[in-house]
């Protein structure tokens, strides 16, 4: 499959995908905190809760991108039928996909900034200006004129939609011994 000959989602369906993935990576953010709790003594300290944040930005990103790079999708997009591939359609390599998940921040680091600058901390003004900044982001989509958001434009990645009947696990340049057994339909 070619990266001009799949189906390109919406970007509603995307955004979708990415709200079940935010219940998806809560789970996996639970357990990480709990790990540093239990390694770190539970202490709060200023310099273990920078490290916190340090390692929680390192298990999203080992999250994502072994999922990207392994099998194209992560268990949302497996859900939602997407998949990440390069621009040429291939499977995505472990830099590009380092780069996209970088690129991805562009969701939230911008809004975080500005609330860092205005002294913003309250849960409502906190929640407006990221709400502000994650429709800033999803507009970069109706800009493109292949409808990508701009981490995918950024990383050389696209999402395609997977069609219905092919299981998420055959993703492009995917090999059964990679991927494991095709799903029984």
């Amino acid at each position: 499959m070619t990266a001009t000959s799949a189906s390109t989602p919406t970007v509603k369906r995307r955004l979708i995908a990415m709200v079940y993935e935010t219940f998806l990576l809560l789970a996996v953010e639970m357990l990480a905190v709990a790990l540093w709790l239990v390694v770190t003594g539970n202490r709060h300290d200023p310099a273990f809760q920078h490290g916190l944040k340090a390692w929680l930005f390192l298990v999203t990103g080992a999250y994502f991108v072994y999922s990207w790079t392994n099998s194209g999708h992560t268990l949302a997009m497996k859900t939602w039928r997407l998949c990440v591939v390069t621009d040429a359609g291939a499977r995505v390599p472990l830099r590009t996909a380092v780069l996209r998940y970088l690129a991805a921040w562009g969701w939230f680091a911008p809004a975080l900034l500005v609330c860092a600058a205005f002294g913003l901390h309250g849960r409502g003004e906190m929640a407006a200006v990221l709400g502000a900044g994650i429709v800033a982001w999803s507009m970069t989509a109706l800009f493109d004129r292949e409808r990508r958001f701009l981490h995918d434009r950024l990383a050389g990645t696209r999402v395609i939609m997977l069609p219905k009947g092919k299981p998420a696990a055959s993703a492009p340049d995917a090999t059964p011994d990679a991927m494991g057994a095709p799903e029984a339909s």
